[in-house]
Parts: C-alpha cells; sequence; structure tokens
C-alpha cells in the first residue's frame, strides 16, 4: 500500500484540504506541523494517536515539526460548552519545558515554540497584518465557533484561531513548512491558516486532519475517571497504562490496533483471527499494550508490568520489590503498623475482617495470604521482618480483595 492507502485503511484520514495532497503525502519530502498547548507538563494518551500519525509521516520521509503553543496556550482553544481556565505564564512556561523535553524524548521531533514568533507582535500590527485577512461572517461559521454562539464566546477565544493561522504563515514562511496535521477538532483552525498563506503569499499549503479517537460511546480514549493517562511514565506508570488497554472494550481493540499501533496490515488481520478464536486470552488487548508500553517506555517496563500484572492475578507476590508494590497498589492508602501484632487482630484492627470470629474463620479457611503465602495459623505474627524490604504488608483477602499496611 501507499502511505496514504495505508493511513485510510487504518481509519487516521477524515478530511484533506485537497485531492493533491495525496499524491505529496505518498511521494514524501514535506516539512509538516502538529501543535499542542501547554495545558500541562506532560502529554497524555489521547495525544498518542496524533502524535504517531506524525511518526508514520516521518517514517515515509517528511519532516516533523512540533509547536508548543507558549502563545496560544496562554487564550486556550475554545472548548465546545465554556471557556477554558487561564494559565498563569509561570505554569505555561513550565509546561513547555517538560513538553520539549518529552517530545523529543518519545518522537524525537524538531520543537519550536509560537511564543518566540508572538511576543513582540504589538495589537495594531497583529489586525492591520493578519486580522483584515477575516472576514467575521467565514470566522462565526467555523464549527468550534458555532458551537459557542449561544452560551457565548469570548473575543480572545475567538481570535484564537488568527493566532493558529498566523503560526502556519510563519513556518510556511520560515521552515518552508506545508502541512498541518492534528485531530478533527482542529478543522476549522487549519482552514483559516491555510486561506491566510493562500491570500498574503499566494501560495498553497495543506490540512490533513484525523478523526478523534474514541470509545464506541464517543468518550475520548484514555480519558478514565475523568483523569488522564499521561505519558510520563512518572505520572501514570506502565502497569497503570497495561491495565487501561487490557480492560478496553473488545469491540473497538482492532480499530485501536489499527489506529495505534505500527503492525502491518497482515499482521493485524492474524492477531484478529486469533482473538476471535479465543477472545478471552484477550491476545489483541496484550498486543496493543505491548506496541504502546514499550513504545513509549522501552521494553522492560512493559515486561515489568506484565510482571506485576500477572503476579496480582495469580497471587503470586512473594517477589515483589517495594517499587512493584508501590506502582501496583498506587493510590491506595496503606494501613500502619506500628508494632507486632497477632494477624487475627491486624485483620480486625485495619477494617480487614468485622470481626475476630470472621477473621478466625477467614484464617482457618485459608481464605488471607500476606505477601503472597496463605496463612492458616491463628497464632501467626506480624513483625517487621515478615514486611517486605522491612517496610510493606500486602494482605489478600479472598481471591481479589487487596490491602497495604505500612511498618512505621
Amino acid at each position: 500500500m501507499t502511505l496514504y492507502e495505508d493511513l485510510m485503511w487504518r481509519g487516521l484520514v477524515q478530511d484533506i484540504s485537497s485531492p493533491e495532497l495525496i499524491e505529496r503525502l505518498n511521494k514524501g519530502g514535506m516539512t509538516f506541523y502538529i501543535g499542542t498547548d501547554p495545558t500541562a507538563d506532560s502529554m497524555h494518551i489521547g495525544h498518542y494517536s496524533s502524535f504517531l500519525i506524525s511518526k508514520r509521516l516521518a517514517k515515509a520521509g517528511h519532516h516533523p515539526i512540533l509547536l508548543v503553543g507558549g502563545a496560544t496556550g496562554l487564550i486556550g482553544d475554545p472548548k465546545p460548552t465554556a471557556e477554558r481556565p487561564i494559565i498563569s505564564k509561570e505554569e505555561v512556561e513550565k509546561n513547555i519545558v517538560g513538553l520539549t523535553e518529552q517530545a523529543k524524548k518519545i518522537f524525537g521531533f524538531e520543537v519550536v515554540n509560537n511564543w518566540d514568533w508572538t511576543k513582540d507582535v504589538n495589537i495594531c500590527d497583529f489586525l492591520r497584518d493578519y486580522g483584515k485577512y477575516f472576514n467575521i461572517n467565514y470566522m462565526l461559521a467555523k464549527d468550534h465557533v458555532k458551537s459557542r454562539m449561544e452560551v457565548g464566546i469570548t473575543y480572545a477565544e475567538f481570535s484564537y484561531m488568527l493566532l493558529q493561522a498566523m503560526d502556519f504563515y510563519y513556518l510556511y514562511k520560515n521552515y518552508n513548512c506545508e502541512l498541518q496535521v492534528a485531530g478533527s477538532d482542529q478543522w476549522g483552525n487549519i482552514t483559516s491558516g491555510i486561506e491566510l498563506i493562500r491570500k498574503k503569499l499566494d501560495k498553497e499549503a495543506y490540512g490533513m486532519v484525523m478523526p478523534l479517537v474514541t470509545d464506541s460511546t464517543g468518550k475520548k480514549f484514555g480519558k478514565t475517571e475523568g483523569n488522564a493517562l499521561w505519558l510520563d511514565e512518572e505520572k501514570t506508570s506502565s502497569y497503570e497504562l497495561y491495565q487501561y488497554i487490557i480492560n478496553l472494550e473488545d469491540s473497538m481493540i482492532i480499530d485501536y490496533l489499527k489506529k495505534l499501533t505500527f503492525l502491518s496490515k497482515e499482521e493485524i488481520e492474524e492477531i484478529e483471527k486469533k482473538n476471535n478464536l479465543n477472545p478471552e486470552e484477550r491476545i489483541a488487548h496484550k498486543a496493543l499494550a505491548k506496541e504502546i508500553i514499550t513504545d513509549l517506555h522501552g521494553e522492560d517496563s512493559y515486561k515489568e508490568a506484565v510482571k506485576i500484572s500477572e503476579s496480582l492475578f495469580s497471587g503470586d507476590i512473594k517477589n515483589f520489590t517495594k517499587k512493584d508494590i508501590e506502582v501496583a497498589f498506587k493510590g491506595l492508602d496503606p494501613f500502619k503498623i506500628t508494632e507486632d501484632m497477632n494477624i487475627v487482630d491486624l485483620l480486625v484492627n485495619n477494617g480487614i475482617c468485622s470481626s475476630k470470629r470472621e477473621a478466625r474463620e477467614f484464617v482457618s479457611n485459608g481464605s488471607i495470604t500476606v505477601n503472597g503465602e496463605k496463612v492458616t495459623d491463628l497464632e501467626f505474627v506480624i513483625t517487621k521482618d515478615k514486611c517486605i524490604e522491612n517496610e510493606y504488608l500486602v494482605v489478600r483477602r479472598g481471591k481479589k480483595k487487596y490491602y497495604i499496611g505500612h511498618y512505621e
């Protein structure tokens, strides 16, 4: 397949600005950019799909530029329903540093900051050199503006598309950047940039947008309980990412393999065949987890995530380290152990069992494990040297209920 045919097969093209772009994409050699505003010091997994398409173009001989919006981040791209919270300049500057380091490490992109060419443009020059090229009716017709007309949109947000158009114009002039790539929600901003380049330079620029990666209900990929899954391993561990991916809905998993991996059409079709024969083995989910985590954090992090996951599933955590525990049970508040304690007292005092009678029943029935070892002795005493690295105690009640103790 050609590059464009491959992108279409994967469902990665929602719209292009001109049919001429197809041949240019297949030929290679274009400089293109993808942008992100510094709303945080790390990208999240929702960014990953967009940045992967940039990696695909780079592999096909195109040159990628990542634009970090030091200027646009101070304004905020209009959301469909409400204005984004304003971020302080200090926060924006801190986030730019984090995003720049991350982009270079994970994707290897050249990084530019639009604050560099925006900061010296005064308001009169901005209106004369850019504002006069935009008709208000043209701007009002853009979907991201139109959707806000009933609830209201500020002039700052309304002007955002001019700033983004100015970015495209600047990169075209100074970097020979002919193409902007983004998610479909940026189509209006991209076409504004194409229009500005055409009117000011009488040159042709191009835009391509991909569908937003969502679940079957339309919820954005990577949103879990209102929180983003970060690409920074310190914010979201490979184990957390593994758990998210392994529990994705079955109906979407092949679609995700197409959009979020570099596996070939033949490889994905073979995985789909095996997955359909034995869906309980979650072959496709495991393949997706391996590709994403290895790409982001490396093979060792992927293997560690699998080890932790399989150990917890089987209950065999005898070889867990302190770090493994902190990763696996992140967010779970440990109960405190301040002195040596009988197993029955420990279970009752920390709410693992409701009474001593219940605690004795659980122990006698073999339903309690401590650090991966089944405890059936009612006289068993928890001491510091029985804790993992003399610090953590992992108690499992039944098959799935875990509690963490910390010896003070």
